[in-house]
């Protein structure tokens, strides 16, 4: 009997210390929220908790349909990311976006109203919040200023204990209308666009893929499976989309005093170009810094699928190339530039090699 009531009460106290624990995390993620310049693009599991049944909000799973499991956040709708992309055949660009006036199509049969507070999430373990980011930038594009990420995903619902719905729900198709002036033309670019202002100290261009793929170390084909030439735009500096993240279990975001020392040395008063492969990862980077205040930041949505094509003649360079200054994005507008560097013998690469300077634009 004695034995019995000392279990008891150890079990009770573990509970409480557990729960104890539990509202620390939920308060602990309310405050990191709040600490960012753009706080509201940003919600944790307990504010959607708190907020599911407020009637201007609808919730968004973005999971490809590959990946969706059936089990939604209750009261989400289906909308995979996967709906705004398609493939260029002409052009050779797999995953395109389907443009803005495609995009308002989509989002009006999905029954998301313009003046809907949307609540985007995605399963983080498995894309780590690259899908939900690249809604969230069409979003933008489109100049839809009600928009959230669920930070942490479905995962990060889960792990509050929070259940899951056995099914989506479904809204009545209406009509989703942007307009015009509200439409955030001048954030779609191509190469052209870039090609034109590698010289220009107005803009910094950011790499947000792995370092083997900045440096020129792993490579990528193209949609006829053709292979893209290695290395990445001439001067820009690599910050890779992973490194927002707390850690590679949770891949939640870093508070905003991190991520200010992970992009230390950039120029929030200049404009920001960020690419990847296909627009998927540097839409997470486009998202991080709309969240850290930068306004003037842009997502090359054609990325390396366009940039490394061997049949356009757009340069390309392995060298590794940092930020020159030493001011935090938000606490500066000093001017800051990207440190001119040389491979260790100051000579041109030829095209193809993994490592070093200069490499051609090929053809």
């Amino acid at each position: 009997m004695h034995k019995n009531r000392i279990l008891r009460y150890i079990t009770i106290a573990a509970i409480l210390f557990l729960g104890m624990v539990w509202s620390l995390s939920m308060a602990s993620d309310e405050g990191k929220t709040a600490e960012y310049p753009n706080p509201e693009f940003l919600v944790s599991a307990k504010w959607l908790k708190e907020h599911i049944r407020d009637n201007t909000l609808v919730i968004v799973d973005v999971r490809g349909d590959k990946y969706y499991d059936g089990s939604p956040i209750p009261g989400a709708i289906r909308l995979p990311w996967t709906a705004f992309r398609y493939d260029d055949l002409d052009m050779n660009i797999g995953e395109k976006f389907v443009g803005p006036q495609k995009a308002q199509e989509i989002l009006g049969s999905a029954g998301i109203a313009r003046s809907d507070a949307i609540v985007l999430y995605d399963s983080v373990e498995r894309d780590g919040g690259a899908t939900a980011s690249y809604v969230f930038w069409i979003l933008d594009i489109l100049g839809h200023s009600e928009k959230k990420i669920l930070d942490g995903g479905i995962d990060a619902w889960q792990r509050a204990g929070y259940h899951l719905s056995a099914e989506s729900r479904t809204l009545k198709p209406l009509l989703y209308q942007a307009p015009s002036s509200e439409i955030q033309k001048w954030k779609l670019i191509d190469g052209s666009f870039i090609y034109s202002r590698l010289g220009d100290p107005m803009y910094q261009i950011i790499d947000v893929r792995s370092h083997a793929e900045y440096v020129g170390e792993k490579g990528t084909t193209g949609l006829r499976g053709n292979p893209f030439k290695l290395g990445h735009i001439p001067k820009a500096v690599n910050i890779d989309y992973t490194a927002a993240w707390v850690d590679e279990k949770t891949k939640q975001l870093k508070t905003y005093r991190d991520l200010q020392e992970l992009y230390r040395g950039l120029d929030t008063s200049r404009g920001v170009i960020v690419y990847c492969n296909s627009g998927r990862r540097s839409s997470f980077s486009y998202f991080i810094l709309r969240l850290m205040g930068v306004n003037q930041v842009i997502t090359y949505e054609y990325s390396w699928k366009e940039w490394g094509d061997p049949e356009k003649f757009y340069p390309v360079e392995s060298v590794e190339r940092k930020f020159s200054g030493d001011d935090l994005p938000g606490t500066s507008a000093g001017m800051e530039s990207v440190k001119n560097a040389e491979d260790s013998g100051g000579k041109r690469r030829i095209q193809g090699n993994p490592r070093g300077g200069y490499v051609s634009c090929g053809g």
